[in-house]
């Protein structure tokens, strides 16, 4: 199995942990009248939600290309990483919203049952947190889902302290706080994920060293200019890479080893996985290395 993806039991038990700390803070928040454990549940449940899509996502971007999909399904997963961001986001607005209800209206809350549900959703958050860590550095739908977790985890460690706090000093208004502050952290972790993949899906270009690669691609034997050039990614690692080039009036069979020069430094050099090169002698010689609309003129 690729590495990215990760092991289906892993899924399903993420997912099952998540279904049972939802039930749990469910019927803890509604016992104990506590918002915090109230937001901890909807955010597991949408964490359940979140390892599902992103999980079915990464099946179908496993799939092989073919005459439909030449570049694959990798963008599936780009989908889903937007989808369960946005998704965080929305949740972490709605929070702040009762959060602020809660302040102006206080409601009692019972500390002991709070403390003790925020316990076992800690617990449960962090099992599922090191299920997943694996490979959240290497994917952004997975990152995005992994996100879902530690968030939780961390909004649990949030509901401790309040249960705490609630139970020695009967502040009530500090429950609504914490929700706020765990929700604000949340968005503030998610909108890079947010902006990375609109980015993507945007077709921006990567991040890299333009004029390095021109300077590079010039000192190959046999180049004379570089133009028109494309760069794209179609998930968070593979680059995609187009230029053409002018050449001195030389064979065919002379081309195809700059060619192969050309892909093997783009693809050591700055990582970059899929590379075309459209050779020319005279065309676009004086073009610059992007053919923007002013170029043209």
């Amino acid at each position: 199995m690729h590495s990215q993806i990760i092991n289906s039991r892993r899924f399903f038990l993420v997912t099952l942990l998540n279904i049972l700390i939802t039930v749990v803070e469910i019927v803890g928040g509604i016992l104990s009248g506590s918002l915090a454990l109230l937001s901890d549940a909807i955010h597991n449940l949408s964490d359940s939600f979140s390892i599902l899509l992103g999980f079915c996502a990464q099946l179908i971007g496993s799939r092989p290309e073919n005459a439909k999909r030449t570049f694959g399904y990798r963008r599936a997963e780009i989908l889903a990483a937007l989808l369960n961001a946005l998704f965080l986001i929305i949740i972490s607005v709605f929070l702040i919203i009762e959060a602020a209800q809660r302040f102006n209206e206080p409601q009692p809350i019972d500390g002991p049952i709070m403390l003790s549900v925020a316990i076992v959703g800690l617990l449960a958050n962090l099992v599922s947190a090191g299920l997943l860590h694996r490979g959240s550095n290497s994917s952004l739908n997975i990152k995005a889902t992994y996100l879902h977790i530690l968030s939780d985890a961390l909004s649990s460690i949030g509901v401790i302290i309040g249960g705490i706090v609630i139970t020695l000093t009967k502040i009530t208004w500090i429950d609504p706080l914490i929700t706020v502050v765990v929700a604000i952290y949340i968005c503030v972790k998610t909108w890079p994920i947010v902006h990375k993949t609109l980015s993507i899906l945007m077709q921006s270009s990567p991040d890299l060293d333009y004029p390095a690669i021109k300077h590079d691609i010039l000192n190959i034997d046999g180049v004379v200019s570089v133009h028109h050039v494309h760069a794209w990614m179609i998930d968070e690692q593979r680059i995609i890479f187009s230029a053409h080039i002018n050449l001195h009036d030389i064979k065919l069979s002379e081309v195809e080893p700059i060619y192969l020069e050309i892909e093997n430094l783009l693809h050591q050099k700055y990582n970059i996985g899929h590379v075309t090169i459209q050779a020319e002698v005279e065309r676009g010689i004086d073009e610059e290395l992007f053919n923007t609309p002013a170029d043209k003129n």
